[in-house]
């Protein structure tokens, strides 16, 4: 059961008459919301019905590195009272150029572990499963059938663990919103919110159309992606960046506008607004 929160509550009651702050009082506590303070901010921006939907929702994050641990955050920061996180990664130092759970204390610590404590902190009440491994097909389609998840959020950077997880979501019925490629792109104002169908300009949503037109899936998958031409000049062929073949070029800003974009979908759906 959700507990809520009012600290300094008397004080609040006759110092704040004259600003309004009372009658926020009034509706928090009269209603007898069982909504936290701490998100009272949300509250009054999307509603006391609509919080109450992100509070008893369980979302799902893959992948946990520049859209997926900013993409966790806000989904946390949003209220969601059940998480899944996955990513079997540990930071290494040149994520700290834009990864959430990367800081010079947390270097070559298992992301997931990270954005755990991190999530907690955020919200002691969080009900929060992490799994700190590499999914594949198998453990996709069991994870997901013992999940009994709201909403799915893909944000996997390889292509193979992308498409199982999207395949095995559209199989199950699950809502998913998929984060195509971010590296190489610098122009957040190319950014959309679209069907996998409708996605170009992208390398990493060709192949994933590639592969799901191989199950026959055209359409049907959300996207978070972008319409800028990737700089191929910041791209480089390297055995370290297995499991994938290349490492692109990043810049700060634009995995976690990716990431924000994800969460975006994934509250709103969750909550009844428009996307």
């Amino acid at each position: 059961m959700t507990k809520v929160y009012f600290p300094g509550l008397s004080t609040a009651i006759f110092q704040a008459c004259s600003t309004g702050v009372l009658i926020v009082f009034e509706i928090y506590f009269f209603c007898g919301m069982e909504i936290p303070y701490w998100m009272s901010r949300t509250q009054l921006m999307l509603g006391d019905e609509e919080v109450k939907r992100l509070m008893n929702a369980h979302v799902l994050v893959v992948g946990l590195g520049g859209v997926g641990g900013i993409c966790a955050e806000m989904i946390a920061r949003a209220g969601v009272g059940k998480m899944t996180i996955v990513d079997a990664d540990t930071v290494d130092p040149s994520n700290r150029n834009r990864q959430i759970p990367a800081l010079k204390s947390t270097e070559f610590q298992p992301k997931a572990d990270v954005m755990a404590r991190r999530l907690l902190d955020i919200n002691p009440e969080l009900q929060l499963t992490v799994f700190p491994e590499y999914i594949k097909e198998e453990r996709t389609r069991e994870i997901l059938a013992k999940g009994n998840f709201d909403f799915v959020c893909d944000c996997i950077d390889t292509l193979s663990p992308k498409v199982n997880l999207i395949k095995a979501c559209l199989a199950s019925r699950i809502p998913l919103v998929s984060s195509m490629g971010a590296g190489g792109k610098s122009d957040p104002t190319k950014l959309e919110i679209i069907d996998i169908s409708e996605t170009y300009n992208c390398n990493l949503a060709k192949y994933v159309r590639k592969y799901l037109l191989r199950s026959g899936i055209r359409k049907g998958v959300t996207c978070v992606f972008s319409s800028e031409l990737a700089d191929q000049s910041r791209i480089i062929t390297t055995e370290k960046a297995y499991p994938k073949k290349s490492i692109i070029g990043t810049v700060s800003y634009m995995p976690t506008i990716f990431g924000c974009a994800c969460a975006s979908v994934a509250i709103r759906r969750i909550a009844g607004i428009p996307v």
